[in-house]
């Protein structure tokens, strides 16, 4: 191959070891002789000669979500172009299930892996550490985590988005959420959305507060049952995502339950559909992609020996639109 490419052999390892280091127009040349011969480098004997196997891991918590499914493909952009391999792992958002799949890429050698959240068993930090591979934690970020962090901040998130809706009268309040067990940003939401009423000398009423699986169902299923309870209902109601919040608002339609003018709801991430539904939904935009490409790069620093790396925050940007307003629909 070296030969149709007009190249020597070095260069062709170069080109699939060390991509950066060789010219566009030779590693197209390396390429185009491969594909014309139809060879594929040996993953096993590439590992052999160079001490490196060339892959990197990520562990994510679902498939049916996504934001996690962008930052995937946000980190593959990064890596590919380095001539690394993405492994993807899925918990289901079970911490056994995380450690399991830690360990089965360390077995298979992944130079680097990426988790999301720190909500993890100590074993699993542990092994990473003992095996000497580099980590960084996505779509999670606090100034005291002991752990590389590449997100945003969850509970400040959920802060800002709470005193939005009090800025806009709101006293009453009921917040969906998605289960919180084994999830620390969910975890952070719900204390910041507390943090914030708590300032004002609000709570929300435990009949409020519910959590439950992150879909358009348990959104609907969760204002029927808030607005059929004994309790005062509530004029704003915080959702842990937009799933559950385009769930609370085709529930409002199916009520007849005015929105914002009777009630106002915020979601999280951002998703196509947001701006799409009516009322169009207030909720949290995150650049996940970004979260994915700057946890690659760091990833790609370590390997590359640089120093003095810090955690990377991805700002959220909190997106109003038509289904939050002025208590009363005053606006």
């Amino acid at each position: 191959m070296a030969r149709l490419a007009d190249v020597s052999t070095a260069t062709v390892s170069r080109v699939y070891n060390e991509p950066d280091k060789v010219s566009p127009s030779v590693r197209e040349r390396v390429l185009a002789a491969a594909t014309t011969l139809n060879w594929i480098p040996n993953a096993a004997g590439r590992a052999l000669a160079s001490t490196r196997t060339h892959i990197a891991g990520a562990i994510i918590p679902t498939l049916d979500d996504q934001v996690f499914a962008s930052q995937v493909s946000g980190m593959q952009a990064v890596l590919a172009e380095r001539g690394i391999t993405l492994f993807l792992g899925c918990s289901n958002y079970d911490p056994a299930q995380a450690l399991t799949q830690v360990r089965a890429m360390l077995a298979r050698g992944v130079e680097v892996i990426a988790i999301v959240g720190e909500a993890h068993p100590p074993e699993l930090f542990d092994a990473l550490r003992q095996a000497r591979v580099p980590y960084a934690i996505t779509y999670a970020y606090r100034e005291d985590s002991p752990h590389h962090c590449i997100g945003f901040d969850n509970r400040a998130a959920f802060v800002e988005i709470a005193e939005h809706l009090i800025e806009l009268g709101h006293r009453t309040f009921a917040a969906v959420f998605q289960p919180s067990r084994d999830n620390d940003r969910v975890q952070a939401r719900v204390a910041g959305v507390r943090e914030a009423l708590a300032r004002h000398g609000i709570a929300v009423r435990p009949s409020h507060m519910h959590e439950g699986p992150a879909t358009i169902a348990f959104g609907r299923q969760s204002l029927r049952a808030i607005w059929q309870g004994v309790d005062k209902r509530p004029t704003a109601i915080i959702c842990g995502n937009d799933q559950l919040a385009i769930g609370v608002l085709l529930e409002a339609a199916e009520l007849g339950i005015e929105v914002p003018q009777q009630l106002s709801v915020t979601g999280f991430d951002d998703v196509a559909i947001a701006q799409q539904i009516h009322p169009s939904l207030t909720t949290m935009y995150v650049d996940t992609a970004e979260i994915g490409r700057c946890a690659a790069q760091y990833l790609l620093d370590v390997l590359d020996g640089k120093e003095s790396l810090e955690s990377g925050v991805v700002q959220p940007v909190l997106m109003v639109r038509e289904s939050t307003g002025l208590v009363g629909g005053l606006d």
